[in-house]
């Protein structure tokens, strides 16, 4: 059964709303239907991990991840001297 709700936001949020409605090709009530359903849903409070993430998980090991960043951090620094 559908149901009017009043809100009152700031105008520029209005605003921003519509334009990203428009670019995700639903309407503005949909998409804060589905935000609202979302948030008010009885969900468990464990994220929700994709298979592709699942997959990658693991591949580069904290420790080399750091020395790769220090790496590279050295490398800008040199090149940008």
């Amino acid at each position: 059964m559908q149901a009017k709700l009043t809100l009152s936001l700031e105008k520029d949020v209005i605003e921003h709303a519509k334009e990203f409605s428009r670019r995700q090709h639903k309407s503005l009530s949909k998409l804060v239907e589905n935000y609202l359903r979302q948030i008010s849903s009885p969900a468990s409070d464990e994220e929700v991990i994709t298979p592709l993430v699942s997959d990658l998980s693991g591949v580069i090991m904290p420790k080399a991840a750091d020395k790769i960043k220090s790496e590279y951090a050295n490398y800008l620094a040199e090149k940008y001297r």
